[in-house]
């Protein structure tokens, strides 16, 4: 096998133009980059020459073992998640009090942690719409929102976002990310607080005629696919407990291909028995298409095949990049999160860590707890920066997008891109993220 050590920068450019990409392109080719099928093409068109140079360097059991490992159980776990709480319909048009809208909002909170963030806010978009229909003033809830269910909600399991799978899948114990609980009870306390204050200064400038139709209008909550939360707690359950840590011949070199991908076989049954026992109109209710989750494999194949020599090459790197302390890693993950996907941008601050444990520890770091190989303190500065972040704009994260969306189709005037940030993630988002840091990491 080829010394990756000697593996070249500019094999990371093929990585950085898919990144760019998917950052870029909903804003430069809406229409072009919204066609699934052009997003594979453009994945393909990167991953095949990546492919071949690692092939031919003798790289390819790195490529095999990112494909295999890392992408397949990544989308049957976000495949399972997607089918299943697409099964779950929630109805019904309660008052719009600013009480009623924080409860709402942290009840999202909760469940980000459990359903992913994408399933909370899916879950729970429409009816907060609905909640809120007889306002007039309703901008800044959905910005609550795709800050708290769509990012920072999902920061306390692997389940809550992708990125915190990467690292559970790189031996991070799944009780582990329980640790995070402080940064995510003190961010959540404090958006709620935030929120809460903000949505009734806006309730006190409603016009009263519309308060007296939200009082009228009031329907029970209903919820429907009740079946489908014995999938998901079958989804918590065996992410939690099917791992090499607890069945070690499911790490063996030669174990039977059954035994390795024993929790994938597991999430691909209870995703087969949600498909089958959920109603029709339950999914049509949900406007349920396959359309997201396609979406999600065709960028994700690019992403996944064409950083696998850039993350060989920054676990030789590592000590190149000035990056040491966990604070350096909790911002410079966080701003690489906020701008491309928070995926493969923690993915590679692992692997920067790992580079640094090889070449030796900074003395601050010298005795650290170690976690999945690196310090615990760095690891725990990784999760809070790619999920956290990853609210700083509409590109950060894959539910922030869907919900703006959602939001617009039901006539809600949302920011654009960059309105966004100066008008709410840099003023309010940024001085609580800040907090986090000075305070835990």
């Amino acid at each position: 096998m080829k010394d990756i050590a000697m593996i070249p920068l500019w094999c990371s450019i093929p990585f950085v133009v898919m990144l760019l990409a998917i950052a870029v392109g909903p804003l430069i080719a809406e229409k072009w980059w919204g066609e699934n099928k052009n997003k594979l093409l453009v994945s393909l068109f990167l991953s095949i020459p990546v492919t071949i140079y690692m092939l031919v360097n003798g790289l390819s059991e790195s490529l095999i073992d990112t494909v295999a490992y890392d992408y397949i159980p990544f989308m049957v776990l976000l495949g399972s998640l997607f089918v299943i709480t697409g099964g779950i319909h929630l109805s019904g048009d309660i008052k719009a009090s600013p009480i009623n809208n924080t409860l709402f909002l942290g009840i999202g909170y909760v469940l980000a942690s459990v359903m992913g963030t994408t399933g909370a806010a899916m879950l729970l978009i429409r009816p907060v719409i609905t909640t809120n229909q007889e306002r007039k003033y309703t901008t800044h809830t959905i910005l609550f929102f795709i800050a708290t269910v769509a990012n920072c909600g999902g920061l306390l399991t692997p389940l809550g976002d992708p990125p915190l799978f990467m690292l559970y899948l790189r031996g991070a114990e799944f009780t582990w990310f329980l640790n995070l609980f402080p940064q995510w009870i003190f961010a959540g306390t404090l958006l709620l607080l935030i929120y809460y204050f903000v949505d009734r200064y806006y309730y006190k400038k409603e016009d009263w005629v519309d308060i007296a139709e939200d009082y009228i209008r009031v329907e029970p909550i209903r919820v429907s696919g009740n079946i489908n939360f014995l999938f998901l707690i079958g989804v918590v359950i065996s992410v939690a407990f099917i791992n090499k840590g607890n069945i070690p011949q499911m790490g063996e070199e030669h174990a039977a291909i059954w035994l390795k991908y024993l929790r994938e076989i597991v999430l691909l049954v209870l995703t087969a028995m949600s498909l089958y026992y959920t109603k029709k109109e339950v999914r049509n209710s949900n406007k349920f298409t396959w359309e997201p989750i396609i979406e999600v494999a065709y960028l994700f194949l690019g992403i996944f095949v064409t950083m696998a020599p850039t993350l060989l090459w920054l676990a030789k790197n590592a000590a190149s990049f000035g990056v040491t302390e966990p604070w350096q890693f909790l911002y410079a993950s966080g701003t690489l999160s906020s701008f491309l996907d928070n995926t493969p941008t923690a993915v590679a601050f692992y692997d920067l860590a790992r580079g640094l444990v090889s070449g030796g520890l900074p003395a601050t770091l010298s005795g650290s707890t170690m976690i999945a190989g690196v310090p615990e303190i760095i690891l725990k500065a990784i999760c809070v920066g790619a999920v956290f972040f990853g609210s700083m704009t509409y590109i950060g994260n894959g539910p922030n997008f869907m919900v703006k969306s959602i939001a617009e189709e039901s006539g809600i005037k949302m920011p654009g891109f960059f309105a966004y940030m100066w008008k709410f993630s840099l003023i309010v988002l940024l001085p609580v993220y800040i907090l986090v840091q000075l305070i835990f990491i």
